[in-house]
């Protein structure tokens, strides 16, 4: 045998190692994949010379009550401690909103409700949702092809199913919403499939 490979049987990976292997890799990526990406919603302030323990700043579009918009301003993100939120929030609401629970179909108070509205933020009113985008499908989940303004909402990816979804969040506060699947009417071919106790419907009354 010449001297270039005199040793590799003695420096090979033990058997045990490589059983292994395929273990701990996959380990790596289920956790890797239960890290929220962050949406572009976001201001990037990390640059800046944010003080310490002040809040993000995010960028989002205000409507009034009547689903009017009132244009793209920059606030501080909510945020609260869980203990804060199970005080301000109903059970149903912070199991979903926090706590990426989601709600049974056909349970839910929006998901077969015609009123007009705007459909806010439970947990801290941003705009979200406005009912001209509602539609029936057929799911037992309030559903919309569309979100009052793309800045409002943000997405994460959720492989806490075994299965690829993407996740629905607040830009605001960063409340669980729901998600949101590629098989929705025109013209965007989506579905916004929310829970309910994630929802506050303000009727627009006239």
């Amino acid at each position: 045998m010449p001297k270039l490979f005199e040793g590799l049987k003695e420096d090979r990976v033990p058997r045990r190692a490589l059983l292994v292997m395929p273990f701990a890799f996959g380990g790596l990526v289920a956790l890797a994949s239960k890290i929220r990406v962050s949406s572009m919603n976001r201001t990037d302030d990390s640059k800046t010379d944010r003080p310490a323990g002040a809040p993000h700043q995010v960028a989002i579009v205000e409507f009034n009550d009547r689903g009017e918009r009132d244009g793209l301003v920059t606030v501080p993100a909510v945020e609260r401690s869980d203990a804060e939120w199970r005080r301000l929030l109903s059970a149903p609401a912070f199991s979903v909103a926090r706590k990426q629970g989601t709600e049974h179909a056909f349970t839910g108070e929006y998901w077969n409700n015609h009123d007009r509205g705007l459909y806010r933020c439970v947990c801290c009113g941003n705009a979200l949702f406005l009912s001209d985008t509602k539609f029936d499908s057929g799911t037992g989940w309030p559903s919309f092809y569309a979100p009052v303004a793309a800045e409002n909402v943000q997405t994460a990816s959720d492989s806490t199913l075994l299965a690829e979804r993407t996740e629905v969040l607040c830009t605001k506060c960063e409340a669980h919403l729901g998600h949101v699947f590629e098989d929705g009417p025109p013209p965007t071919g989506l579905r916004y499939c929310m829970n309910s106790a994630a929802l506050r419907l303000v009727p627009v009354k006239g």
